[in-house]
């Protein structure tokens, strides 16, 4: 008998109502999207499933050949599945793309059983939880996401808060926190959070009224594994703040490890009542009431998922800007809402009642483009993004979307990003093929299902605008076309239905001035959830094609050449050789008024410290004696681990 544990609608259906023919119990078609019905689903979702939640109870053995029906009915074949065998859960297609979670909705209560009086006025009263997150790449960005979503099944209104944007102020106040970090380099903090834990440090604030879990990501092959994580619970432990669960330290793979955590932590996090005391004789009970598969509110084929219609009430803070003065400044009021209310209807509220001059893009409700904005630093959509998944301590605070020209308060001008978009030629030009013709006589394309999903995960962000923005960069390279115009370039050269001959022209823009070496940290695109981190790694791969393509050629090419034959050569980083090798005879006559090339072209190098070491630096080599900087022909640490990590990367070291 065929069981299928969970069904899923990737993108790009075209709402042929072919599986709502045959599966009207599981699937649902209207003119604009497909859905996966909220009745047979544990999560009563209505929408494609991108979570991929179970299906409830025994549905999956009742429709289980009724869905692998529909799924090959599907010309699109965008209908994906995983099968129950022999008790576990094998999956049947390639995973789907990874899709940003959104915080849970303020005070949004799945409820799966009945609850006891004692728990009962648990639940009742303040129930925020502050879920910290510390995150390098974005992989604790999006485990912080995921853990607010299942906090919702405890009754807890989930507040999701990038540390570098936390108000140390707000520590004393907080009676539940949850702290999911990744640790960078040599035991350090991520640069989101460093911060926030010098703050921590030099100010010691008591934290007698807090109850607290971390979750640590690290990698064992280090020697500080999982510091910065360990470091926060000595320090929360050591100001008073009483530990729920103990640290849970997750290697690379650290899926299985944080769920561990998180079905322990929430739970006992969660029995902390009102008055800030840890309710331990209720965690079982907890337990089961966020974990129940009780569905008793589901009738007929359509039950959405419980929405939070409660009011939140909001210190809202708006960024202005008048074009006529050339002036900026900030609107701060304060307001109620429902925590379901999109900012879209935050910023109407505004314009009706306070000032009718304000200025912002209206969408679609479906998520338009052009209303991204900054709100409490995230990059986000007005028209679907939530009031209640974004308030921090009951403060929001707007800009516009950054790596823009301002036109007037949240209104930005998107000329240049679309200029560039069209100078990329982001459309396909495809090679003539045989096969099948249109009436026109061009060819027909024919694209895998499995290629069609690697480019989809290239190519998961919501907004190229949004991209856009999340760049450090734009801000400050005129030149640069931006990571959102790059990603689709990347896109299409990765797509087989497409000529050499724009292949080739869109990877020799990626090279040029303005191409993709000019983002010099993709950590700061990373950082903004899953979208960001798939960003940054689709931006990587494209580098790491260029170097092949153009057998490291240009600064950038030669400067991981001959940095990976300084390392593999010697186990010494020679910054001086490293200089000249780069920039070549051309370059170095270009800096020479600069006095850098001189000292470099006679093997020697400046400081950078006190004048008296800028003019030893004149009259030393780097391997004289005196105080010049160890970073200078010094020994790499673990020289072979670093050898053996670029002979993985590229074979020619």
């Amino acid at each position: 008998m065929t069981v299928v544990a969970k069904v899923w609608i990737d993108e790009d259906c075209i709402t042929c109502d072919a599986c709502q023919d045959i599966c009207p119990e599981v699937f649902e078609v209207n003119d604009e999207t497909s859905q996966i019905l909220a009745a047979v689903r544990v999560d009563g979702g209505f929408d494609r499933n991108e979570g991929k939640s179970p299906l409830s109870g025994d549905l999956g053995a009742q429709y289980g050949e009724i869905i692998l029906e529909a799924a090959e009915a599907c010309p699109v074949e965008v209908i994906k599945f995983e099968l129950v065998s022999d008790g576990a859960v094998t999956e049947e297609v390639a995973a789907a793309p990874a899709v940003e979670v959104a915080a849970a909705p303020a005070a949004a209560i799945a409820v799966g059983g009945s609850a006891s009086e004692e728990l009962t006025a648990v639940l009742g009263g303040d129930r925020s939880l502050t879920i910290l997150f510390g995150s390098q790449t974005g992989n604790a960005a999006g485990l912080a996401e995921k853990t607010a979503k299942l906090a919702s099944n405890y009754g807890l209104n989930a507040n999701v808060v990038d540390m570098d944007g936390y108000d140390k102020a707000n520590f004393a106040s907080t009676k539940r926190l949850l702290i999911i970090t990744s640790t960078w380099g040599e035991g350090e903090m991520p640069d989101n959070a460093e911060d926030l834990w010098q703050s921590v440090q030099s100010d010691a604030p008591g934290l007698s009224a807090m109850h607290y879990s971390v979750c640590a990501i690290g990698d064992t092959s280090y020697d500080e594994f999982c510091k910065a994580g360990t470091d926060w619970d000595d320090k929360l432990s050591s100001l008073g703040a009483h530990s729920v669960q103990p640290i849970q330290m997750c290697d690379v793979d650290f899926d299985e490890a944080w769920t561990q955590w998180v079905l322990e932590a929430l739970p006992r996090i969660a029995c902390v009542d009102e008055s800030g005391t840890l309710q331990l004789e209720l965690i079982d009970e907890m337990t089961s009431y966020g974990t129940s598969d009780d569905d008793d509110v589901v009738e007929g084929d359509f039950a959405p998922g419980a929405v939070d219609h409660s009011d939140i009430h909001v210190e809202l803070e708006l960024f202005r800007y008048c074009p006529a003065q050339g002036e900026n400044g900030w609107d701060v009021v304060a307001t109620t809402v429902p925590a379901s209310a999109s900012l879209e209807d935050l910023f109407l509220n505004f314009q009706r009642d306070v000032d009718g001059c304000f200025a912002f893009r209206r969408g679609n409700t479906s998520g338009t483009a052009t209303t991204g904005v900054r709100a409490n630093g995230r990059i986000v959509l007005a028209d679907t993004a939530r009031v209640g998944d974004l308030v921090n301590n009951g403060r929001l605070r707007v800009e516009p979307l950054p790596g823009f020209p301002i036109l007037r308060d949240l209104i930005v001008d998107t000329r240049r990003f679309e200029e560039n978009r069209a100078k990329a030629n982001p459309w396909i030009q495809a090679d003539p093929r045989e096969g099948e013709r249109l009436i026109s006589g061009k060819a027909v394309g024919v694209l895998a299902s499995e290629t069609a999903l690697s480019l989809h995960k290239m190519n998961p962000v919501s907004s190229h605008l949004l991209a856009h923005g999340m760049s450090d960069t734009v801000d400050f390279d005129s030149a640069y076309a931006g990571p959102g115009i790059h990603l689709q370039r990347w896109v299409r050269i990765n797509d087989p239905r497409v000529s050499m001959k724009q292949r080739s022209q869109l990877l020799a823009s990626l090279q040029e001035q303005g191409g993709i070496w000019s983002e010099t940290d993709p950590s700061s695109i990373a950082r903004h959830g899953f979208s960001g981190a798939l960003v940054a790694d689709a931006l990587n791969d494209a580098r790491s094609a260029l170097l092949t393509e153009y057998k490291n050629a240009g600064r950038h090419g030669r400067l991981v050449k001959w940095y990976g034959r300084s390392v593999k050569w010697s186990g010494k980083l020679n910054e001086t050789t490293l200089y000249r090798q780069v920039l070549g005879p051309i370059g170095l006559v270009s800096n020479v008024f600069s006095g850098v090339s001189a000292r470099m072209m006679l093997g020697f190098t400046r400081t950078g410290g006190p004048p008296i070491r800028s003019l030893q630096a004149l009259l030393l080599p780097p391997a004289g004696v005196g105080k010049i900087p160890n970073m200078i022909n010094s020994k790499v640490d673990d020289h072979h681990e670093v050898v053996s990590l670029f002979n993985e990367l590229d074979q020619r070291f």
